[in-house]
């Protein structure tokens, strides 16, 4: 009881002492929400938005069911987690964060894994998706888009080797496993029946179900808007205030241990609250080597950031599945990620300048065909996202104000 008096008397004087921060300081918390509405609003709104609506309706259709059973004997002795979480990898590997969470709390509420695997699942289907990090990061922050390679190799990589190493969270939960017990392949047909039974068993027509998954989703990324304001305007509220630099210091000595420069300690920092600000200031983090610049953008990006972690939370507060593994996943993630970028350095990324050194002109022409796609697509993002933002927003009311005045019928 004295413990959650407490809990409950540090958490009101955490508010207030918010609330009196926001008062202090207006200017500088509406620049932050700005920030923080502009990523939303411009990128992440209308980068997310079709994946939401494409999974709920693969979800309504069967198709998750279906994909499911044949990926069973693959994800099973990896993972240890249903076919399913196949589907849930691949449409968090292809949207970002947080579209595992959300995929799989919706799994989890339909009762398609269990309470472990679902924490197991959500632990390394949690990832950025790869035109974030070519075109933010490695194009729009480092100006270097050889360095998407060997980004995306670590945090993937990095994901993969949680998974594996979560496959044995929750062994005393589910009891030991049984080796010679082999997954049951299913065949094609099989799973097509199995698809079939699936939509019946929702029976939503067609319609009902597209805007079903348009409400669903733009509730989801409202959601996470707030989220991105609210931490936007946490990160310049707490370095005005002075704890920035205070958590600075102190990280400092993590960093001389890793023998990393404390100049990037502001940026490891920020990364910690907001991960698009703390891999832009690590990017340009001046008297440091390259090499050290994208060894703390790796660790960023695979910790993801309370900004992140708070949405996840959030969308998995709706189910049983605990907060807790999913934290010490990403901090795992985040060792993992930086130590692969130290790995891969010199085979990935220095190997590949030097060939390019060695054959002149032609890589460079050879360079620039090879990313004009990932560029050209994150400039269609910046340049009509925030017309596909308000588009969708509208149909979202129109959606949502039809079933109201059916209800009221």
């Amino acid at each position: 009881m004295r413990l959650s008096m407490t809990k409950t008397l540090i958490l009101a004087l955490m508010s207030i002492l918010l609330a009196a921060s926001l008062m202090a300081f207006p200017q500088e918390a509406l620049e932050g929400s700005v920030r923080g509405l502009e990523i939303w609003w411009n990128v992440v709104f209308p980068s997310l938005l079709p994946f939401f609506i494409v999974s709920e309706l693969l979800i309504g259709f069967g198709v998750v069911t279906f994909i499911g059973a044949l990926l069973e004997p693959l994800m099973r002795p990896l993972f240890r987690v249903p076919g399913v979480g196949g589907f849930v990898w691949a449409m968090g590997l292809a949207s970002g964060n947080p579209a595992g969470a959300k995929i799989t709390a919706r799994l989890r509420q339909e009762n398609k894994v269990t309470r472990i695997e679902a924490e197991r699942l959500v632990s390394f289907t949690s990832s950025s998706n790869p035109l974030f990090i070519f075109g933010a990061i490695a194009v729009g922050f480092f100006h270097n888009a050889s360095l998407g390679i060997l980004l995306a190799l670590a945090h993937y990589g990095g994901n993969i080797l949680v998974g594996l190493l979560m496959r044995f969270y929750g062994r005393e939960e589910e009891g030991p496993i049984n080796f010679k017990e082999k997954p049951k392949k299913t065949r094609i047909t099989d799973a097509f029946k199995l698809l079939h039974k699936e939509r019946l068993k929702d029976g939503r027509p067609i319609g009902q179900l597209l805007g079903d998954a348009v409400q669903s989703s733009v509730r989801t990324l409202l959601m996470i808007g707030g989220f991105i304001i609210l931490f936007s305007v946490l990160n310049k509220i707490l370095s005005l205030v002075g704890i920035v630099a205070l958590l600075a210091a102190l990280l400092s000595f993590i960093l001389a241990f890793f023998h990393l420069p404390t100049e990037l300690n502001a940026a490891l920092i920020s990364g910690l609250f907001e991960m698009t600000l703390g891999a832009q200031m690590a990017s340009e983090t001046n008297k440091v080597g390259l090499l050290e610049q994208v060894i703390v953008a790796s660790f960023i990006l695979a910790f993801s950031g309370f900004s992140i972690q708070g949405q996840v939370a959030s969308l998995l507060a709706e189910t049983d599945i605990r907060f807790k593994p999913f934290f010490i996943a990403r901090i795992i993630h985040g060792f993992f990620a930086a130590t692969l970028v130290v790995l891969l350095w010199e085979p990935v990324y220095m190997n590949q300048q030097s060939t390019s050194n060695e054959w002149g002109a032609i890589p460079v022409f050879v360079r620039e065909t090879s990313q004009t796609w990932f560029t050209s697509i994150w400039d269609i993002v910046i340049l009509y996202g925030p017309l596909f933002t308000l588009l969708m927003l509208s149909l979202f009311i129109a959606i949502t104000a039809r079933k109201k005045l059916l209800q009221l019928k």
